[in-house]
């Protein structure tokens, strides 16, 4: 009754936002919409956050969204908005070549996944990992381990992560929503301050006139909502510490309901019933090569073959470019293994093919909204309208700006559901404004990305949020609620860290505040939870 409720008061709403809109039509040749680079940008990711959140369904939730960003663009004008919908929105993101690349890379994922399921690697491995991994707690540490190893890209950290663990986290009861929160938190967070990565890449270059490479190594140690996330993920995992919804999800998983809903689970075993001579290798080998032709994939990308050197190869890199390269080759010669070994036949190997693309289809039409939402909102001015709040607030509160611009980043990038994104818009601003206090500016530079982190984090239309929820098979809307209390209580506590470094500009007072401020928090939620 709720949901129906709402869906049509926010149908009303767009029914509303046409009305309003007549008034600002524009019959100029050169269009531009008459709320560009105000508010009302952000307005259509709010409508699809919300709505998701309290229909717990995401896919009409995003749609309602993207019309509604259409409507704030053409205004009355029906032909216009649906032109802008499908061939700014649906059409343009589906023929952008890096959009295509990661959905290729998603597909060959869902592909490996399948082929190691019917070789019997997923089982084999799940029967090993069970002598060595024997409590609920082993099984989370190893999957935080393996999360961290996987630095340099976080959807092939999310992917690859999911794949290998959720056998092990499955026979020990840990809900897939867990298991997505643990893989979500050892993505970005991990990728954030890892030299070698993707995220690396991309923050350097936006960093204008200066040593981007060096700016995030200073940066690493400043990154308080990173940090005290691996650091709460460990404690939780140790300690048992869950709240809010997730508490209910370890529940329910303690008593066979893994996903809450009642679900049957589909375990490797029955998925390999078979092949009762599967290895731990027809697990390990493909996912070795994936890890080699996907870096090899990047740092080609990057030049390295032309004479570049590693790191600037990673800086130059188009990860979603080198990710799906590496993939293909990695899949071909997984199919070559498998046959070579009689774990699979050659038509064995082609049937998982449609298998893995069955398996990504709800990730790829979720990212397919994602991003043709981020663009209903680059069409409405969002970049600019958020530039010019910084720019407004950066003239005073000079010691608070650290905090600022972490609330800031968090802002966007939940809205826009992109850090990088997050990251060009920001980063520039505050090297601009900071240019004559280098140390305020890495201290800004790394609120600014603790920020993006942590909206990304939150957000149901981030592309890494989306990942987290398919590498885990977790509905991808529980994934969001369960983990927002936890990535919620982290920014609040980054903020204090946040507000005391920017007036004493000393990392030894700030963080240690911080850290006592994550265990303080759990030891409540423990005191909280036995009570």
């Amino acid at each position: 009754m709720n949901n129906y409720f709402f869906k049509k008061f926010f149908s009303f709403l767009l029914l509303f936002f046409t009305l309003s809109i007549c008034l600002f039509a524009d019959n100029g040749t050169q269009y531009t919409p008459a709320l560009y680079g105000t508010f009302w940008a952000l307005v259509p990711p709010i409508i699809a956050i919300v709505l998701a959140l309290i229909t717990k369904e995401a896919y009409s939730s995003l749609f309602i969204g993207i019309v509604s960003g259409g409507v704030l663009y053409a205004g009355a004008n029906l032909e216009k908005v649906t032109l802008h919908v499908l061939n700014d929105g649906l059409i343009a993101v589906l023929s952008d070549s890096n959009n295509v690349g990661i959905i290729i890379f998603l597909v060959i994922l869902g592909t490996m996944v399948s082929l190691m399921n019917k070789a019997g690697g997923s089982k084999a491995f799940g029967i090993w990992a069970s002598k060595k991994i024997k409590s609920r707690v082993g099984a989370q540490l190893a999957t935080i381990i393996l999360g961290c190893l996987i630095f340099i890209d976080d959807y092939f950290n999310c992917l690859t992560v999911g794949s290998v663990m959720y056998p092990i986290t499955d026979k020990h009861n840990i809900s897939r929503a867990k298991l997505a929160y643990l893989i979500d938190a050892t993505a970005a967070p991990i990728c954030i301050i890892a030299p070698v990565s993707s995220w690396a890449a991309a923050v350097s270059g936006f960093v204008p006139g200066e040593d981007g490479f060096a700016i995030f190594i200073k940066a690493i140690p400043y990154n308080f909502y990173a940090l005290f996330t691996i650091i709460m993920l460990i404690m939780i995992a140790v300690s048992n510490s869950d709240y809010g919804p997730m508490k209910t999800h370890e529940l329910n998983a303690l008593n066979g309901d893994l996903f809450s809903d009642g679900r049957e689970i589909v375990t490797p075993e029955e998925l390999s019933e078979k092949d009762s001579h599967g290895s731990v290798l027809d697990l390990v080998v493909p996912i070795i090569f994936l890890i080699i032709f996907c870096i090899t994939g990047m740092i080609y990308t990057g030049g390295f073959f032309a004479g570049t050197n590693f790191i600037e190869a990673f800086s130059n890199s188009v990860a979603s470019q080198g990710l799906a390269i590496g993939s293909m080759f990695a899949l071909i010669l997984a199919i070559i293994f498998y046959v070579v070994r009689k774990s699979l036949t050659f038509k064995e190997c082609m049937d998982s093919i449609p298998d893995g693309f069955k398996a990504m289809v709800p990730a790829i039409l979720i990212l397919t909204f994602a991003w043709s939402l981020k663009a209903m909102t680059d069409s409405l001015g969002a970049a600019p309208y958020v530039a010019h709040l910084m720019e407004n607030v950066a003239g005073g509160l000079v010691n608070m700006l650290p905090a600022i611009i972490f609330l800031v980043g968090c802002g966007l990038a939940f809205a826009t559901g992109t850090s990088w994104g997050t990251f060009g818009i920001l980063i520039p601003i505050v090297v601009a404004v900071f240019e004559n206090d280098p140390q305020m500016m890495i201290i800004s530079i790394s609120a600014c990305m603790a920020g993006a982190v942590c909206g990304d984090h939150c957000s149901p239309i981030s592309d890494t949020t989306i990942m987290a929820s398919a590498g885990s098979q977790c509905n991808h809307v529980a994934h969001v609620y369960t983990q927002l209390p936890y990535a919620l209580s982290v920014a609040a506590i980054s903020f204090v860290s946040y507000v005391i470094i920017g007036y004493t500009k000393s990392w030894l007072i700030a963080f240690p505040v911080g850290v006592i401020g994550v265990i303080t928090l759990l030891l409540l939620a423990r005191k909280r939870a036995k009570n």
